[in-house]
């Protein structure tokens, strides 16, 4: 059954400080104007939180309790990054002869393997045991505000066309069998059934699809699994055949998400050729933003449809700043939350996933493992787990991310602030975050306008990152600063993740 209901969206406005000069308006590198006003900007939905994807990380580093332990900790505690959406992949697994994956942590299990004696497939509940031991010790960490979604990279191997995991002889082409729609849809509900009343693990949502409209998934590919789906009857017969095996499933309080498409732009057209049927089935639509194009689209349509909205994958191995070193990774992260949050509003933010690389003399299944990043450059996720001393290292780009997940908590509603940053007001303990990003090697002046507010604390805390691990601040408690006359004027070190804090704040 559809759970939606119309959001109340108005956009709230946050200026950088400008001047006039020759008719132009020019910003003023050194100051930033941030206006936050919660009367014309929130959305009615409240924020579900942040997350993660377990794959692959989980699978690679889920053998080992230790690492498995240390990863729910740090990601997904309180004291961590308190993320609270953990996505579980359901894997396809690969033909057992296939050798085409050499990736040590993407290769990921199936539940579905033949069993000789019986000719037949039956499920083996211990094959993806690894990733099984993260999820349960994260959703454990992360306690009531746990938010598990399972979603599928690609049916079982002898589900596809390709009988290939990773996708279609030629990319573009379907990779489903047309007679194995409601065989692929019972495989992934009898899971989701399994996680839920087995191991009492409660499953929110299932996503039957992930980036189904692109050429990325070719056969014999040596990373992971893939599966192209044309958009229209194809996706929406998979939505459809999913929702008939929940309905019959012990499973019926899982929502359907779809499709999980690469941009906004993509998962708007895909929107929009779903059959009514599909769309009436489905609880969520989840987007990632690794192409940023349609965001301000899809979140007008969500606000017309009523439907809810996840930006559900995207990270990248980018930089931002100016000669920033270790922060180079952590900015760009931060000004990639802030667009994706002022502009796509969405109701929960997830990134692919927290450990990218991996260190060990070793490797894993007769592979080599990445290694250890380049802490000063661009890099993808937030950590490395190291396999041979069983201790996952830190970055500035986790401290980071903790900025905004460790404050704007579930239950929030998002202030749009511009480009530079992002404001959230939870109503439960009254307090209002607001998250500022200065990729500027010079400290910048910032004034912040709270005086839409009814009520506002008469000081603000503030916690910052910057510098490298060594001698910089990750997540350092500053002094507080003052609250007067409804603003805030505090310096914002050069390139730095700053966080403020009022408590007793009042709408």
């Amino acid at each position: 059954m559809k759970q939606r209901y119309k959001r109340l969206l108005a956009g709230i406005l946050c200026f950088g400080a400008a001047s006039v000069a020759g008719g132009a308006l020019v910003k003023d590198a050194s100051a930033s104007a941030i206006t936050v006003n919660p009367h014309t900007g929130s959305d009615a939905r409240p924020f579900e939180g942040w997350g993660t994807s377990l794959c692959w990380w989980a699978n690679r580093l889920g053998y080992s309790d230790p690492l498995a332990q240390q990863s729910a900790d740090l990601f997904f505690s309180p004291n961590g990054l308190g993320l609270n959406i953990m996505r579980y992949n359901i894997g396809g697994g690969d033909d057992p002869t296939h050798t085409h994956i050499t990736r040590t942590d993407s290769a990921v299990p199936g539940w579905l393997v033949w069993d000789a004696q019986q000719q037949a497939f039956v499920y083996d509940y211990t094959a993806d045991h690894r990733q099984l031991n993260v999820l349960m010790r994260a959703a454990k960490a992360a306690g009531s505000d746990a938010i598990v979604e399972v979603f599928s990279n690609s049916p079982p191997y002898f589900m596809t066309v390709s009988g290939c995991s990773s996708g279609s002889d030629n990319a573009v082409d379907n990779n489903l069998r047309e007679e194995c729609y409601d065989d692929f849809a019972q495989y992934l509900v009898h899971v989701t059934d399994y996680i839920q009343h087995e191991l009492g693990v409660e499953v929110t949502s299932l996503s039957p699809m992930n980036e189904p409209d692109t050429d990325y998934w070719h056969a014999n590919s040596w990373k992971q699994e893939g599966c192209h789906l044309d958009p229209g009857a194809v996706q929406s017969g998979v939505i459809k055949a999913a929702a008939r095996a929940l309905a019959q499933s012990r499973s019926t309080n899982v929502i359907l998400a779809a499709s999980d498409e690469t941009s906004p732009e993509k998962q708007l057209a895909e929107y929009n050729a779903y059959t009514p049927e599909a769309r009436e089935a489905l609880g969520r639509i989840n987007t990632h933003s690794y192409i940023e194009y349609g965001r301000e689209e899809l979140r007008q349509l969500a606000i017309d449809e009523g439907f809810n909205l996840w930006m559900s994958e995207v990270d990248g191995g980018d930089v931002a700043g100016e000669n920033a070193g270790e922060m180079g990774a952590a900015l760009w992260l931060g000004r990639k939350i802030i667009a994706d949050l002022n502009t796509l509003s969405p109701t929960a933010w997830v990134l692919w996933q927290v450990v990218d690389n991996h260190i060990s003399a070793e490797g894993f299944a007769g592979n080599k493992d990445s290694g250890m990043v380049d802490v000063n450059g661009g890099f993808w996720g937030l950590a490395v787990a190291d396999h041979d001393r069983e201790t996952i290292i830190l970055t500035q780009k986790y401290y980071g991310m903790g900025q905004f997940s460790r404050y704007i908590r579930p239950g929030s509603t998002l202030i749009h602030c511009g480009d530079e940053a992002i404001a959230a007001y939870h109503p439960g303990t009254r307090e209002l975050v607001i998250v500022a990003v200065n990729d500027r090697a010079a400290d910048k002046d910032a004034h912040i306008d709270l005086s839409a507010f009814a009520k506002v604390g008469s000081s603000a805390r503030m916690i910052r990152t910057s510098g490298s691990m060594q001698d910089g601040e990750s997540w350092a408690e500053l002094e507080p600063v003052a609250v007067e006359g409804g603003s805030i004027n505090a310096a914002l070190k050069g390139n730095s993740i700053t966080t403020f804090i009022i408590a007793d704040v009042e709408k």
